[in-house]
């Protein structure tokens, strides 16, 4: 008997094979398969930024900047940030950071961001571990969805200091639109 080492598949053809074993973007009857490619068209890029590349040529960007410096900074629309005088709460740490201020509540959490407006919150809790200093706040809306996030304090003595801080934002902006 003759032992062989090594595998005993045999090597596929060289014609080209669809299908979504070999290209995972294949769907039959809903797409077309990807158009063949050489190395000498490059990486293909997304439509969004191949717009953004074309739009970047020389021409088309002296025409652009007269633009911008006719628009304002600022859309009328929103006050200013010196214009409002209320109470603001910030709270971060080296990952997380939450800031509550006239236009509503900030949470964000390394790259990750999300903002809601006073008339989009239903409810604001807080709560503290009962060991270590993780402050974790959460964003209730009306529609039953709930946004957590857990900021730790440099110490155990800001969280009194943070509630007094978040309690007067809360009834500063959160009870207006309530009524």
């Amino acid at each position: 008997m003759e032992q062989r080492i090594g595998s005993s598949s045999q090597p596929l053809k060289a014609e080209p094979v669809k299908g979504a074993g070999f290209d995972p973007a294949f769907i039959p009857g809903l797409t077309s398969p990807a158009p063949g490619r050489t190395e000498d068209d490059g990486p293909e890029k997304e439509p969004e930024v191949a717009e953004a590349e074309e739009a970047d040529e020389p021409g088309e960007a002296e025409d652009a900047a007269p633009e911008q410096e006719e628009t304002p900074e600022t859309s009328p629309s929103e006050p200013e940030e010196a214009d409002v005088d209320g109470p603001v709460f910030e709270a971060s740490d080296r990952r997380a950071r939450m800031v509550a201020d006239h236009r509503g509540v900030r949470l964000s959490l390394d790259d990750q961001e999300c903002e809601f407006r006073w008339d989009e919150i239903g409810a604001v809790e807080t709560e503290t571990a009962r060991f270590g200093k993780r402050y974790t706040v959460t964003v209730h809306t009306p529609d039953r969805r709930w946004y957590p996030i857990e900021i730790e304090a440099p110490a155990r003595s800001r969280f009194t200091e943070w509630d007094e801080q978040l309690d007067a934002v809360l009834d500063a902006y959160f009870e207006e639109d309530a009524e």
